[in-house]
Parts: structure tokens; sequence; C-alpha cells
């Protein structure tokens, strides 16, 4: 989950292929030996920059790099709205680590009680306990703020009623105060949002 290191060219990227396949055939082939083949077929620098292209992992199979925001992203997204090669990457990394493969289900099963249902009450108790019985500190720490505030979670989670567009009408009348430096009056930010 590293980002892709980005590397200026090199006069051995042409002999990349080669030196992929031989370290395939023999992996402890010498660094020495490889010099020497490369050599032959035109290479025109020098040992210590086979060895900087070698340690860099440069000659090595390409591997897929993803950064931790961007498989956050995938895992909180929707299965349905993320496209087949990201799906089958996201399959892949969660897979590969035990943790991962916990915590993908864990949030998954959290984002099946984001639809209201009367039910969801108990479901997002017995979300909590199973969280709280995994090794995911992280997610200790959400389930804490949840339970700091559970009667607001609980009329999230089962009522069909929002406070979107309250707070989007808050979120707008104090763009326009900041927009005015703190020095709109009351009669002024009334007019103002009654004319925008």
């Amino acid at each position: 989950m590293l980002r892709v290191p980005k590397y200026r060219a090199s006069l051995v990227d042409p002999y990349r292929e080669h030196l992929r396949k031989r370290r395939a055939e023999d992996p402890g082939v010498g660094v020495k030996h490889l010099f020497e083949e490369i050599k032959a077929l035109g290479f025109t620098g020098c040992l210590n920059l086979l060895h900087k292209y070698i340690n860099q992992g440069r000659a090595d199979a390409d591997r897929s790099h993803i950064s931790p925001r961007r498989l956050a992203r995938m895992i909180l997204s929707r299965p349905d709205n993320l496209k087949p090669e990201h799906r089958n990457l996201l399959a892949r990394l969660t897979a590969a680590c035990p943790e991962m493969t916990q915590l993908a289900a864990t949030v998954g099963r959290f984002a099946e009680l984001l639809t209201p249902q009367p039910g969801n009450t108990d479901r997002l108790s017995l979300w909590i306990v199973q969280v709280r019985a995994a090794d995911l500190p992280h997610l200790h720490a959400f389930t804490r703020g949840l339970e700091r505030d559970r009667d607001a979670v609980n009329a999230a989670l089962t009522l069909p009623h929002s406070n979107g567009p309250t707070e989007g009408v808050n979120t707008k009348t104090k763009r326009i105060a900041r927009q005015m430096h703190g020095r709109a009056g009351f009669t002024l930010l009334r007019h103002r949002i009654l004319l925008g």
C-alpha cells in the first residue's frame, strides 16, 4: 500500500525484461554476472548503477501500488459502484491480510445499518459487541463515539427523518456571515438570506 515510486529514465531500462527473466530463472544470480550479460548486450553503464537499479526493486515484477486513502475509499464504497477491476483489487487486498478481511466485513455490516429500519437499534448493539471483540483499535474509538450519543445514533438508524436540510441552511448562513467579515447585523444578514 505505497505510492508508485517515480524514477528517472535509466541506462538499465532497456535491459529490464532480460534482468527480470534471468532473476526469475535463477533468483540467486549475482549482480556482477548480470552486469556482464547486459554489457554483452550493449549496456554502457557501470556496475554501481545496476546495483542501485536492482536494490530499488526496479528489476522485479510490477506490483500494483495503492494509497491507504484510495483503499479506504474502495472499502467504504458500495460494491455496485466499483469498477470490476477495483472490485478484484479490493478482494485481493482484503484477502491478503486477516485484519483487512475483518475490517472490510465489519464496514460492510455497518453499511447495511445505514438504511433506516425499526430493528437497527438491536443490530447496532450486536455490531458494537462484535467490533469490541475484534482486534481493530480504530473501530473501538468509533464505537465509543457512537455510545456517547446513542439516542441520536438510534434515531438516525431507525427514523426516516433527516436534519440535512437544516444543516444546509445553517452552513449557508454561516458562509454569508463570514463573507461580510462578521460586520453584518441581523437585519442585513436577513436581507441577504432572503434575497439570495
